[in-house]
């Protein structure tokens, strides 16, 4: 097998996640396998969505670092209003695509876009809540907070924030609140209201 046909084969290889409540319950979502592709388990998400509990319902979600779709899925199945899902993998956004046009969600939109570049924009309307998990190596939180603050939260805006575990939690607004946090294994989980 050549080099490149090893690559195609690694690229289009999938696994699933599911989705653990609301109206796509029990569903399994196809997922690449990419390196550094890092799903939010089902223990977190519960967690989250828990926490989340009476705010998804008719709101608007941004999931920033969009990866296997795990949160915006989630999020919709639950009953936001609208998601939008932001991710500058081509083929890892292509698969979302895919995802939306199988669950026939027409309240998530797909943005193959880098987060940084989507925030440059203008918003046209502000998000209720905010999914922050971008890559743990990389140093997105504090530049995308600071570009969140321009315009993109709607009051009293609900921001989920996912770190390795050993991370430090970024410098936050003076105006927010940690309202709860989890530590797994290998996780740092922050839900901050700003």
């Amino acid at each position: 097998m050549t080099k490149s046909s090893l690559h195609s084969q690694h690229k289009s290889a999938t696994g699933k996640i599911r989705i653990i409540g609301g109206e796509w319950r029990g569903r399994k979502l196809s997922v690449l396998d990419k390196q550094g592709l890092r799903p939010t388990s089902d223990r977190v998400r519960e967690t989250l969505f828990n926490w989340l509990n009476f705010r998804v319902p008719a709101s608007r979600c941004l999931d920033l670092f969009a990866g296997t779709g795990a949160l915006g899925f989630e999020a919709a199945s639950r009953g936001a209003q609208s998601v939008v899902l932001v991710e500058r993998d081509r083929d890892i956004a292509q698969n979302l695509v895919q995802q939306v046009a199988i669950l026939q969600a027409t309240q998530l939109l797909v943005v193959h876009q880098d987060a940084l570049s989507f925030l440059e924009k203008t918003p046209t309307t502000p998000f209720n809540i905010i999914f922050l998990d971008p890559p743990f190596s990389s140093d997105f939180l504090t530049p995308c907070l600071q570009k969140l603050a321009q315009g993109w939260l709607a009051p009293h805006a609900l921001l989920y924030i996912e770190q390795a575990r050993e991370a430090v939690l970024p410098v936050l607004p003076a105006t927010s609140i940690l309202l709860k946090q989890l530590t797994t294994a290998q996780v740092r989980a922050s839900l901050v209201q700003l």
